[in-house]
C-alpha cells in the first residue's frame, strides 16, 4: 500500500495532513462509463450491447454491469434496474417486459464484481442512452384470412344453396316418395325433408358464427 499525505500552507504555516495512512489503489477504482451503447428491438426481445475503453484486460472478466431502462417520457427515478449476472458487455430484454408501441431509453454502468476480493470499485458514471421501441407482432393479412374463410365456407354454402333450390322448386310428392323408397326410407318425405333442411340451415348458421 501507499501512504498519502497532503502538504500546504495553512494560516501561514507549512503543515502536513495525512489523508491515508495506508492506501491501496486496487481498492479504490472508478472505471470510465461504457461507450457506444446500441440496441436492436424485435417482436420477441430487445438486444443491447456496448463497449469498454481504457480497462485493463485482467479486469474485463470480473466486471459487473447494471442496466437501467424506462419509458422515454418518464424520469430515471422510476426506471427499471437490472444487475447483470455476466461480465459480457451485452444483455437481452424479453418482449414481455416491454409495451408494444412505446419508446424506451436505456443506459448502463459498470464496476468490479462484488465477488472479487483482490479489487474493489464504485459504480462508474452512467453511459449515454440508447433509444428503442419493441416491434409489433406481425399480423395475418386480412386478404389471406378472407380467402381461407371462403374456402371453409364454400362446401356447406354450396350444399345449402342446392337444398334451397330444390325446396323452392317444390318437386312433386311422388318424386320424393320414389326417392325415399329407392333409398329404403319409410318415413314421409313431406315431414322429414323440411326438418332436415332446418337442421342443416341451423348448422350453417352456427358454422358461420364460429368462423366470425
Amino acid at each position: 500500500g501507499y501512504r498519502v499525505s497532503l502538504q500546504g500552507n495553512f494560516f501561514g504555516h507549512n503543515q502536513t495532513y495525512m489523508a491515508f495512512l495506508e492506501y491501496n489503489p486496487r481498492k479504490h477504482i472508478k472505471l470510465d462509463p461504457p461507450l457506444n451503447i446500441q440496441s436492436n428491438a424485435t417482436a420477441s426481445k430487445c438486444q443491447i450491447w456496448w463497449s469498454m475503453w481504457n480497462v485493463p484486460w485482467y479486469l474485463t472478466e470480473i466486471l459487473q454491469y447494471e442496466l437501467q431502462y424506462k419509458e422515454y417520457s418518464m424520469s430515471w427515478e422510476v426506471a427499471m434496474n437490472k444487475t447483470l449476472p455476466s461480465s459480457l458487455p451485452q444483455v437481452e430484454i424479453e418482449a414481455t417486459e416491454l409495451h408494444s408501441g412505446v419508446t424506451y431509453a436505456a443506459r448502463v454502468r459498470c464496476k468490479i464484481s462484488e465477488n472479487e476480493n483482490s479489487y474493489h470499485s464504485q459504480w462508474s458514471e452512467w453511459s449515454q442512452t440508447t433509444v428503442f421501441q419493441r416491434a409489433d407482432v406481425p399480423k395475418v393479412s386480412e386478404k389471406i384470412l378472407n380467402i381461407k374463410t371462403m374456402q371453409y365456407l364454400f362446401i356447406p354454402l354450396s350444399f345449402g344453396t342446392l337444398l334451397y333450390l330444390f325446396w323452392n322448386c317444390k318437386l312433386s310428392s311422388s318424386f320424393f316418395k320414389w326417392c325415399f323408397l329407392t333409398l329404403g326410407q319409410k318415413a314421409s318425405p313431406a315431414l322429414i325433408f323440411p326438418h332436415q333442411l332446418l337442421s342443416f340451415s341451423h348448422s350453417i348458421v352456427c358454422t358461420m358464427g364460429i368462423l366470425r
